[in-house]
């Protein structure tokens, strides 16, 4: 009785910080892909402590229907999740959707249709156990990304420490199912393991920022609207990020063709590895792509919703900001807008045509008063 009081506590304890992350997250939109998938990984997360419990109904469908969809698609979030940290070209497709929904239908006729069709959720539950595997799998085969951008910094680290011992849960969990063994008698340690996890993304997101952090500065094309804080800085790299900041945003290095963070180090004359921690830890990019991206779609959505370059071509805004080609540019755009680079066009038109109505109809009401 006190180990189940102890079980329930802990996934208590868990739901309450993926709860806390959601929050933070929320806070913080607009979010950029890998934070979304991250929110979405959190609201998971919270499903699956509360639908493997002890007591928690199994078996028929009912209320418990959600809960179980979200949880058994944990797994296809995951491997998304850790495809966004660590490759900064990644955007989500249609079939990422469907892939979801054959899991999370799996799991819904693996742990609710035993009541009906008790041969088919046995086969549901073997196949659900292999695909979780695969999954959890997928995502620890992106860490070697996380190796290769550089150095470690305490962020990256931290990703890859997560993403570790989220593949590690989701194999162990899914292998006892298939080996027969009773979830209640793995109860406490899946609920310690959880617990571990929760503990670990909290920590991520509010000691490191989500996914969705600014660059540094504010005002100019490529900027955030909001600056980063210097606190906890050393001079030093406080005067770093200004003189970052000052050649990013005012001479456009982005534009530059090929440029390296070598090349980039050279010029503002720091140590390339202080570059990278500067960039990783001081501004939250996953790596130096991410962080040139970031400047180049600040410059491509001003031209885009620029009412005066509406008859420029796509690729040459592109090409502009220092796009090599019009396929890695559409996948950056849309994993940071969520849009095409002709949607959000069209939208900006859209908007801008309804400001002006708007602009419009007021100065009619002036004149006639």
């Amino acid at each position: 009785m006190a180990s189940t009081a102890f079980d329930l506590g802990l996934r208590g304890v868990a739901v309450g910080l993926f709860l806390v992350i959601c929050i933070v997250l929320l806070r913080c939109a607009p979010l950029r892909l890998a934070a979304r998938l991250a929110l979405a990984m959190s609201v998971a997360g919270a499903a699956y402590a509360i639908s493997t419990a002890p007591f928690f109904p199994t078996g028929a469908f009912g209320w418990n229907s959600p809960f179980v969809v979200l949880s058994v698609g944990f797994p296809v979030v995951f491997w998304l999740w850790a495809h966004a940290i660590f490759n900064g070209d990644f955007a989500l497709r249609p079939w990422h959707g469907v892939l979801w929904a054959l899991v999370a239908g799996l799991g819904l006729m693996a742990y609710n249709g035993w009541s009906e069709w008790p041969d088919l959720a046995a086969t549901c539950s073997r196949v659900l156990a292999l695909a979780s595997i695969g999954f959890a799998l997928l995502a620890a085969a992106e860490i070697p990304r996380g190796w290769r951008a550089g150095p470690l910094t305490g962020r990256t680290s931290l990703l890859i420490a997560l993403v570790v011992g989220i593949t590690i849960h989701v194999v162990l969990t899914a292998a006892s199912g298939l080996a027969a063994i009773p979830l209640k008698s793995m109860s406490l340690t899946y609920s310690l393991a959880l617990g571990v996890s929760a503990l670990l993304a909290a920590w991520l997101i509010l000691f490191y920022g989500p996914q969705s952090r600014p660059v540094v500065g504010s005002g100019a094309a490529g900027r955030a609207s909001e600056p980063v804080s210097l606190a906890g800085m050393s001079v030093s790299d406080q005067a770093s990020l200004h003189r970052l900041d000052h050649v990013m945003t005012i001479e456009r290095a982005y534009r530059r063709e090929g440029l390296t963070i070598g090349a980039l180090a050279v010029r503002l004359g720091i140590p390339e590895h202080r570059l990278r921690g500067l960039i990783n830890d001081g501004l939250g990019h996953r790596n130096f792509n991410a962080f040139l991206n970031r400047y180049r779609i600040g410059e491509a959505k001003a031209a885009l919703a620029d009412p005066g370059q509406i008859d420029v071509p796509v690729l040459t805004i592109a090409l502009d900001a220092g796009f090599q080609s019009l396929a890695p540019f559409n996948r950056a755009f849309k994993a940071d807008t969520g849009l095409t680079p002709t949607e959000f066009r069209r939208r900006a038109a859209a908007a801008q045509r309804v400001a002006h109505a708007h602009i419009d109809n007021s100065i009619s009401d002036f004149r006639i008063r």
